[in-house]
């Protein structure tokens, strides 16, 4: 009954990365390391370091560059951001009442918006690349097949939420169903009827465009991982290849 409040509340109310990440991150890996004599059976920290660090920029500018532009994440069903849960149950009934038209502009808002701030991660994903010690790549190397999505996480989420959060805002806040649900939907978390998360629409893309980012690096990683020979770095042959030999 509390559900079908705020529903009818809500219906009533409605009338390329701009660098390349290469170039930014040209000399972060020899500024840090030299070509090692050490055969590939005898790993140097050296080779360590630079192989993932080369991994790191191939895995995430390939998301960053797939993602942030134009149908990156309209397009491709495993990030596709959805209405709200709250408006998915409402959609068929909007959509009953003539309102079909600015429920789909909507939708694609949210992944319009997702799309412009993809971009935003470029510089902050560097920086995490370039603050990696030899115990982190160590670590990364060696872990899960998302360690280094893991990694990524960690050091550079909150930042990120700052920086897509007022681009994701400019793009949602246009449209004046979004007014309308976030001042509704704020009404409804409070009785408990929407999540938090779900309270805020900027909020909420910002968070589906974070969870969309960090999928994709880690299916990058993954692919890396399985087949590190079809990589251009020799590093990234020379110190994931060497994983497999084990």
């Amino acid at each position: 009954m509390k559900a079908y409040f705020f529903v009818s509340a809500l219906i009533l109310s409605s009338a390329t990365w701009a660098l390349d990440l290469g170039d930014l991150l040209k000399g972060v890996g020899e500024a840090t390391t030299k070509k090692s004599s050490a055969p590939a059976s005898n790993l140097s920290d050296q080779d360590v370091t630079r192989g993932l660090k080369d991994a790191l920029v191939e895995g995430a500018g390939k998301a960053v560059s797939t993602l942030g532009r134009t149908d990156g994440f309209l397009l491709n069903d495993k990030v596709r951001i959805p209405l709200p849960e709250s408006l998915q149950n409402v959609e068929s009934v909007m959509k009953a009442l003539g309102q079909g038209k600015r429920v789909e502009e909507l939708k694609t808002s949210l992944n319009r918006a997702a799309e412009a701030a993809v971009p935003e991660a470029k510089t902050l994903l560097v920086d995490a690349i370039k603050n990696m010690s030899v115990a982190d790549a160590k670590a990364v190397l060696t872990g899960g097949e998302d360690a280094a999505t893991k990694y990524f996480r960690q050091a550079t989420e909150t930042k990120l939420h700052e920086r897509f959060l007022p681009i994701v805002g400019k793009t949602v806040n246009r449209y004046k169903l979004t007014q309308q649900y976030d001042r509704i939907a704020g009404t409804a978390s409070k009785a408990g009827l929407v999540s938090k998360e779900q309270a805020n629409m900027s909020e909420y893309v910002t968070g589906k465009a974070l969870d969309g980012l960090f999928f994709m690096i880690a299916e990058e990683e993954k692919a890396i991982r399985r087949d590190p020979l079809g990589r251009s770095s020799e590093y990234v042959r020379k110190v994931f290849g060497s994983l497999q030999k084990r």
